[in-house]
């Protein structure tokens, strides 16, 4: 065992001894992300063990949320284990530390992160990296939709002070300029912050007609929780980094009235039978609440997407090369960048040589929070 990481679920099934195709798979079970990380590694028994006529070996290390010891892990998994794929990391932060590792290796990785840098823009580098979470700019479409069509005006904004928060400053900034938009202040705070009352009283000040936090979880609730207690009355939006249980818990009251963007898992019920993604997430649901006797946050799917994508790969791969050789491994990235309409719990997936995430607008529902329950905007 190396420090840092913990070997936590080294095959999918006993069975799976002898599996020709192995994926590692880095989450962060533990540390602040650890609301987010928990269950996407619940996740991985539930992924596919077949594809094609190969077995498949989920290797599961945890990173403890700490970039560093995703650098060790993804190490760990490419040149002990001589993974043919991997799954994760669980933040934008660590994602984005093991880029080049993924490309020195050349192996493929599936990032259930929400940053969009981490696919964008394409490099040589990223061609090696597919995200299984909508691309920041189809959410902020979304958002932006809605404050124009409320009259919104001015727009204020709070967001983490990494790569999560840099992205969605960088994308929403330009995209709101655009739409003639004004962003009248911009905050920053840290994931593991306990106050933002200063950053809080800054953005009241510039009386915004609306603000913007990006942040995940738990921890996207804080700026809002603090804003509503220093009397702001404006429109709150978050992005689909909140979509957890714990950002209604920790919000509260506050949360009433909140709109994002998201996956359509949030409000099942009200999705139509019609809808292609809807049977694939009931069967998800299901499997993992049989399993766990509770339902599943939407960050465990972007798992189980990206389960989806590699055993619709996977075949088309093994027609050129053999598990284990970097032929299979390029063999693999090129199967997963032609994936075309794969419909899977987040939406449909159709990936380009320029588009490593592969959403349209079927990757995500307006949601608003009513009574402490996530409902779609109507």
């Amino acid at each position: 065992m190396f420090p840092g990481a913990v070997l936590m679920a080294a095959l999918a099934v006993p069975c799976l001894a002898h599996a020709q195709v192995k994926v590692g798979v880095v989450v962060s079970a533990t540390g602040p992300t650890a609301l987010v990380g928990i269950p996407q590694k619940n996740t991985v028994p539930l992924l596919p063990t077949q594809a094609g006529d190969q077995t498949i070996e989920y290797i599961t290390l945890d990173d403890a949320s700490d970039p560093t010891q995703t650098v060790t892990a993804f190490k760990k998994l490419i040149s002990e284990a001589h993974v043919d794929a991997l799954i994760g990391p669980t933040g934008s932060p660590n994602a984005m530390s093991v880029l080049q590792f993924a490309a020195e290796s050349g192996t493929p990785m599936l990032a259930p992160v929400g940053a969009a840098s981490v696919v964008l823009p394409m490099t040589e580098q990223k061609k090696w990296a597919f995200k299984t979470t909508q691309n920041t700019d189809i959410i902020a479409q979304a958002l932006i939709q809605d404050m124009l069509k409320r009259g919104i005006k001015t727009v204020g904004f709070i967001g983490f002070a990494d790569a999560y928060g840099d992205d969605w400053y960088q994308v929403f900034s330009r995209m709101a300029k655009d739409q003639g938009l004004e962003l009248t202040v911009v905050e920053r705070y840290q994931r593991t912050d306990s106050s933002v009352t200063g950053q809080a009283l800054k953005l009241l000040a510039a009386r915004p007609d609306a603000i913007l936090i990006a942040g995940t979880g738990g921890a996207a609730a804080l700026p809002q929780t603090t804003l509503a207690q220093q009397g702001y009355k404006g429109r709150y939006y978050q992005t689909h980094g909140a979509a957890l249980p714990a950002f209604l818990k920790f919000a509260g009251k506050s949360a009433d009235g909140t709109i994002l963007a998201a996956s359509l898992m949030l409000v099942l019920p009200e999705i139509p039978d019609s809808n292609p993604s809807k049977p694939i997430v009931q069967d998800y649901i299901q499997r993992y609440q049989a399993m766990y006797g509770e339902k599943p946050a939407t960050f465990g799917a972007n798992v189980y997407d990206a389960g989806l994508l590699l055993q619709h790969a996977i075949p088309v791969a093994l027609e050129s090369a053999k598990p284990g050789t970097a032929e299979f491994r390029r063999a693999l990235r090129d199967a997963l960048e032609q994936t075309h309409e794969l419909v899977a719990t987040q939406g449909v997936y159709t990936m380009t040589p320029e588009d490593h995430s592969g959403f349209d607008q079927r990757g995500r529902e307006l949601i608003t929070v009513r009574d402490g329950a996530w409902k779609l905007l109507e």
